[in-house]
């Protein structure tokens, strides 16, 4: 809440209880700006009853300028049981101002002693602002933690405030040990390193921060290799947003200088869109792997026919245009279709992955090449080999391009790979689950790619102007149903290793 809001409540509050200060808005002579060190602002004015100086800010920060007599302990018993609610409390003081004090302060050919002005102040009473917590919140940090993701609250409030609220949305447990939270004034004292040791300790709250200690926060975690997104949306907020990994700016109620300084800026200012984007990002970047994967499982029963045919006297079982066919035919629509899958039901239940893992790493090219595309291309080889046998073909004799059994061998290699890339679409769509659910109805692009790919199978053994283009030939209905066994046969044996992964 801003000091104008402040200001606003003080008022109606006023007129609640029979004071009208309408006059006393209209004859404000001077204000003092909220002060970040002092962590309070104040303003003088007359009245009908003379003139005065009022001071609002944190208890603490006023406590030491109030006058002998004040009852300070019960006053603060006051304050933290309305924290202690998650109340953001603020404290008002004030004092009357003689003639001479007046004039002074007030006047712009003079110069006065602030600090000196603000003693000897009478407590007035606390403003208990209800600043409730927006719908999903709770729910949204849930979810980070479930993800792996730890939720650090810091605020310039009071720390039964600060505990009160990260209790309620279990950023800390319920009845949690005050070593959870931590105080500017003792944050001052520590070092990034002993920092980094309290965070291990279950250090999750700050309160009363200042700008520089934000940064003090950012630079532990990070000395601890966290990955740090901050969020922020004042002037004070900009050092930190900088320097974090992610500097994340309120865009609706943000200055300027911090929606600058960030990477993202939050257009409706909720929290529960940061775990939103956080699942949007898991999902792009899960599905690119998962077309990588899908892609580069074909290559394997594009390459070892040319290792085969360079290392052995045996015809080669596809050629240029037909791996094209594949990479830039049949593959396209079904990857794209892999780009727009949805959220997977467990992308939140994955622990985040480490900072330095790339998109091709070992497992993924392993599986790709050693694993599926290692089962597709010994299926593909298998009937392409079978039907030169059945054709009469022996092993070393040479077999030109233009005869019929050739046509046929290279045509059934083709048309198996094609199926058994519908067996691989469908086993790529989830890390751990088969594939095979109502989900794979409602993106159509994959439901396409598969038509395609059944359709270019056939066309490619049965269908004459894609025969003469591929220069391929028909072979037997059993021959065919042996191709969509190896749908079968690489969907089965991938399921497995999900199985025993699991």
């Amino acid at each position: 809440m801003t000091g104008d809001a402040v200001d606003v409540a003080i008022a109606e509050k006023s007129r609640e209880i029979g004071l009208d200060l309408d006059e006393t808005h209209r004859q404000i002579c001077r204000s003092f700006p909220f002060d970040v060190q002092k962590r309070r602002s104040g303003g003088i004015g007359t009245t009908d009853h003379g003139h005065m100086l009022a001071v609002k800010g944190a208890f603490e920060a006023l406590r030491p300028l109030l006058a002998a007599g004040e009852h300070t302990e019960p006053a603060e018993s006051v304050m933290r049981a309305l924290a202690g609610q998650g109340l953001r409390v603020i404290t008002v003081a004030w004092r009357p101002l003689n003639h001479t004090e007046f004039q002074n302060a007030t006047s712009r050919a003079q110069t006065f002693d602030q600090e000196a002005l603000e003693q000897d102040l009478r407590l007035a009473g606390f403003l208990g602002i209800d600043d409730p917590l927006r719908p999903g919140v709770s729910e949204a940090v849930t979810a980070c933690r479930r993800a792996g993701i730890d939720i650090i609250l810091i605020t310039g409030d009071h720390a039964d405030t600060a505990l009160a609220v990260a209790r309620s949305i279990a950023i800390v447990p319920p009845g949690s040990a005050t070593t959870t939270c931590l105080c500017g004034d003792e944050l001052k004292q520590l070092s990034v390193g002993d920092l980094a040791q309290r965070f291990d300790q279950g250090l999750r709250v700050f309160a009363r921060t200042s700008p520089e200690q934000k940064m003090k926060i950012v630079m532990a975690l990070q000395r601890m290799e966290k990955v740090v997104a901050m969020t922020g949306d004042g002037v004070n907020d900009a050092p930190a947003l900088k320097a974090a990994d992610v500097g994340i700016a309120m865009g609706s109620q943000g200055t300027d200088v911090a929606r600058e300084a960030a990477q993202i800026v939050l257009l409706d200012d909720n929290f529960a869109s940061i775990v939103a984007g956080i699942e949007e990002g898991r999902t792009i970047f899960a599905n690119i792997k998962k077309f990588t994967n899908y892609v580069l499982v074909s290559n394997g029963p594009e390459i070892l026919p040319y290792l085969l045919s360079i290392l052995f006297p045996v015809p080669l079982a596809l050629n240029v245009i037909h791996i094209l066919s594949i990479d830039l035919g049949t593959d396209i629509v079904p990857s794209i279709g892999l780009g727009q899958e949805p959220p997977a039901p467990e992308i939140m239940e994955r622990p985040p992955r480490d900072f330095s893992t790339g998109l091709l790493t070992p497992g993924l090219l392993i599986h790709s090449y050693l694993f599926l595309g290692l089962v597709e291309a010994c299926w593909s080889l298998f009937l392409f080999f079978l039907v030169l046998v059945q054709g009469g073909w022996q092993y070393g004799t040479e077999l030109p391009v233009s005869t019929a059994l050739y046509r046929s061998a290279t045509g059934i290699t083709l048309a198996t790979i094609l199926l058994m890339q519908i067996g691989n679409l469908i086993g790529r769509r989830y890390r751990s689950r088969s594939g095979l659910d109502w989900g794979l109805f409602t993106n159509p692009l994959l439901v396409f790619g598969i038509v395609i790919q059944v359709w270019f199978s056939w066309a490619t053994l049965y269908f004459p102007p894609i025969q003469n283009i591929l220069n391929t030939g028909p072979v037997s209905h059993e021959l065919y149903v042996l191709a969509w066994l190896g749908m079968l046969l690489i969907f089965g044996i991938d399921y497995l290793r999900k199985v025993f992964a699991r």
